[in-house]
C-alpha cells in the first residue's frame, strides 16, 4: 500500500516491488485500476496489506511554483496530512501491516562543512525545512501498543539522482549546453543517492522489518556511502557528459531564483553517513558518483 505513487520515486519503487512479486495498491487523488483514493481510505479504512509507504508531498523543487507563504503551507499540509491519514488508518486496521515506512529528508541535519551525521545524531529544528521534517516525522508515530505489531521506519534521502526526474531533470539541459557549473562556492557537501538505491532501501525495510519491537522508528539515512561536495559532483557530471563546467552559479542568483530557504538545499549541505543503512545489510547498486552518473547519462 503506497501513498504518492505517481511521482519520480513512486514510479521507481512500484516497478521494483512488482518485479519482486509484490502486489501494489496506490493511494491517489484520482480513482483507477490498482488505486484507492484518499477519501476511500478515510471512509473504508486500510485494505489488508503487508506494508505501507508514504511518498506523498508537494515537490520542494517545483520550478513552476514561486517560494511564497502559500507554497510553504502546501509543503507542510501535503506531507503531514497524508502521513496522519495513513498512521490513523494503520491504527484503526483490524489486521495492521508489518511495516510502516515514511520517506522524509536530510534537511533535519544542520548544514556544515565539518560535522558528520549518522542516524544516531541528535538534532533540533533550526529553520523552516528542519521544522517540516520534525512535524512530518512526528505525525507518523504509532502508539506504543501498535508498534509491537507494526515496525516503523523513517528513511531520510539526500538529493535523488535518476534519469527521468528529480534534480537531474533540471540539470541536464544546462550541462548539455555547456552552462553547467558549481552552485555557490562548490565546497558544500552534496549528500546524494541513486533512485534505484532509494527504492532498494525502501524495499529492504519492507522485506526485512527485524525482530525487535520499538515505539521509536528505525531511521535509515538514504544516501550513498561516500561523501562528495557539489564541486566533485559537478566536475564528474561534466566529465561523463563531456561538457565544460567553468561557469559557477553565484549563491545570490540561486537565492533570487528559488527563495533563500529553498536555495539552502543547493547552496549548503550536510555530510550524511548511512551507518545504520549499511549495518542493516543493504547493498548499494550505485555506491559512488561515477557508477551512478554513468547509469544516468552515460553513452
Amino acid at each position: 500500500m503506497r501513498g504518492g505513487g505517481s511521482g519520480f520515486v513512486g514510479r521507481e519503487l512500484m516497478c521494483l516491488l512488482k518485479n519482486k512479486g509484490h502486489e501494489v495498491t496506490v493511494i491517489s487523488r484520482q480513482p483507477g485500476p490498482g488505486k484507492i483514493t484518499w477519501d476511500e481510505l478515510e471512509l473504508n479504512g486500510l485494505p489488508h496489506c503487508e506494508g505501507v509507504i508514504n511518498l506523498a508531498g508537494e515537490n520542494l523543487m517545483n520550478p513552476l511554483r514561486w517560494w511564497n507563504e502559500g507554497y510553504k503551507k502546501d509543503l507542510f499540509s501535503s506531507r503531514i496530512n497524508t502521513t496522519k491519514s495513513l498512521a490513523q488508518a494503520i491504527a484503526g486496521s483490524p489486521s495492521p501491516p508489518c511495516s510502516w515506512v515514511l520517506v522524509t529528508g536530510v534537511a533535519c541535519y544542520k548544514p556544515s562543512l565539518t560535522a558528520e551525521y549518522s542516524e544516531d545524531s541528535k538534532w533540533t529544528p533550526f529553520d523552516l525545512l528542519s521544522k517540516l521534517v520534525k512535524e512530518w516525522e512526528a505525525s507518523a508515530l504509532l502508539q506504543e501498543n501498535m508498534a509491537k505489531t507494526t515496525r516503523q521506519f523513517i528513511i531520510r534521502p539526500g538529493v535523488v539522482l535518476g534519469r527521468d526526474g528529480g534534480a537531474m531533470k533540471q540539470m541536464l539541459l544546462p550541462f548539455w549546453l555547456g552552462l553547467g557549473g558549481t552552485l555557490g562556492s562548490g565546497r558544500q557537501p552534496f549528500p546524494w543517492i541513486h533512485i534505484s538505491d532509494l527504492a532498494g532501501i525502501i524495499a529492504h525495510a519492507l522485506e526485512h522489518p527485524g525482530d525487535v519491537a520499538s515505539s521509536s522508528p528505525q531511521v535509515f539515512n538514504g544516501v550513498a556511502p561516500v561523501l562528495n561536495t557539489n564541486y566533485e559532483f559537478t566536475k564528474e557530471l561534466g566529465r561523463i557528459m563531456r561538457r565544460p563546467t567553468i561557469l559557477p552559479v553565484p549563491g545570490f542568483f540561486v537565492k533570487a531564483l528559488m527563495g533563500s530557504e529553498r536555495a539552502m538545499v543547493l547552496t549548503q549541505g550536510q555530510k550524511v553517513i548511512p551507518k545504520r543503512t549499511q549495518e542493516s545489510g543493504y547493498h548499494y547498486k550505485y555506491p559512488d558518483l561515477t557508477s551512478a552518473l554513468i547509469e544516468i547519462v552515460g553513452d
